[in-house]
């Protein structure tokens, strides 16, 4: 069972080589801090560690397994045992890798599904008994800032022509959906990266450090994710599947239509100066097929452009293959068969409220941005020691 670490920082060596008393590991040019960021939702359940050192982080190892926390729960407002069981599998995972890494530093959140029942906070001790994990359930508020965070670094006004204005980040969840409108500033003109460099970023597995990192000026979180959607609207037999989409798109608007808040936002919409960024398991799917790979590959997936009419047209071949063909898909799979066109039901509701030719698709989101938040937790306070081991002492 994995051991947070605690005050007392003399434990054994642990894998990856020796460490300093805080608990680094000791590498050429300095210290390299091992974080993980553990992120337990309603459909999955997410593990990211990595390595900080210069300001920037770099990815060692990745982890996420479809658990389906949430199943039933919109029906009985409760966690299920399946589900939980199901979810401890896969956090008892999450600890040993930890612990195998030698991790200094962990932040683990639960969202939607232990937000909301009944036994959700039971479950979260549950965790903590059976795999030394403490999670923390969020707030909708944190999960969409976070999830900004996380897609930072697809925030770049300069990408896109005419340039944009506003970007809208949509984090599709399993029980929930976060919406968040930031506006974006002026930035110089410069020449957008080549294909070539945009890989090998994305290869390269860093995660880098913004000065600024965005805050969203308008944001909504609506109890509607792709479990939730697929629940209330199962996929019918034979025949009609467009009048079954189009109502799971109806669905979705009706809950987010109210929302005028980010009306002020709307003249770069209506300019073309204006994005939206998705972050979703099933929005990566419809980009995987879109680029028909013939297994997942998330240096071509994550920060690719897709117009609406390509997401329209992968949108149809799904529904023309039914069930059974999307199982047979190598980007979809049988674990998200039943889901990704739920997901795509939430993409098209927001894109037909918020009209936008351009989607960029983010293989990113809260784990990044739970490492971020850490990391610049970490920043402050070096920061604030300097600054006052730089003040003078006072003399009489």
């Amino acid at each position: 069972m994995y051991q947070a670490p605690s005050n007392d920082r003399r434990r054994r060596t642990p894998p990856g080589g020796p460490r300093n008393a805080s608990g680094s590991l000791v590498a050429r040019g300095g210290p390299t801090v091992i974080y993980a960021a553990l992120d337990l939702g309603t459909n999955n359940c997410r593990l990211m560690i990595a390595t900080f050192a210069n300001s920037q982080f770099r990815i060692v190892e990745a982890f996420s397994r479809i658990v389906r926390l949430g199943e039933g729960l919109a029906h009985s407002g409760r966690l299920h045992e399946r589900a939980m069981d199901r979810a401890l599998r896969a956090l008892k995972i999450c600890a040993e890798k930890i612990e195998k890494r030698g991790v200094a530093r962990v932040r683990a959140v639960a969202t939607q599904a232990c937000r909301i029942a009944r036994n959700g906070r039971e479950f979260i001790s549950r965790v903590e008994r059976e795999t030394g994990l403490k999670l923390t359930i969020i707030s909708p508020e944190e999960e969409a800032h976070l999830s900004v965070m996380g897609c930072a670094s697809l925030l770049d006004p300069r990408e896109v022509s005419p340039q944009a204005r506003a970007a809208l980040v949509m984090d599709v969840g399993g029980g929930s959906t976060e919406l968040s409108w930031v506006e974006l500033g002026d930035a110089p003109p410069a020449p957008p990266a080549s294909p070539s460099e945009a890989q090998a970023l994305a290869q390269s597995n860093t995660l880098k450090i913004a000065r600024r990192m965005p805050r969203p000026r308008y944001w909504i979180s609506i109890p509607v994710g792709v479990v939730t959607l697929a629940e209330r609207f199962p996929e019918p037999a034979a025949g009609h599947t467009q009048a079954w989409f189009e109502a799971m798109v109806e669905d979705v608007s009706q809950t987010v239509r109210h929302f005028s808040a980010p009306e002020t936002l709307r003249p770069h919409f209506d300019k073309g100066e204006a994005y939206i960024i998705g972050t979703s398991g099933a929005i990566t799917s419809l980009a995987g097929m879109h680029l028909g790979l013939e297994r997942y590959d998330r240096s071509r997936v994550d920060g690719l452009w897709m117009s609406h009419a390509h997401v329209q047209s992968v949108i149809t071949r799904l529904l023309d293959l039914g069930h059974a063909g999307r199982e047979l898909e190598p980007c979809i799979g049988r674990d998200r068969a039943d889901l990704v066109l739920a997901g795509a039901a939430i993409l098209e509701a927001i894109q037909r409220l918020w009209p936008c030719q351009r989607l960029r698709v983010a293989d990113r989101g809260l784990r990044e941005g739970l490492l971020l938040s850490m990391a610049k937790k970490k920043t402050r306070r070096r920061r604030r020691r300097n600054a006052r081991q730089a003040v003078p002492a006072m003399t009489e």
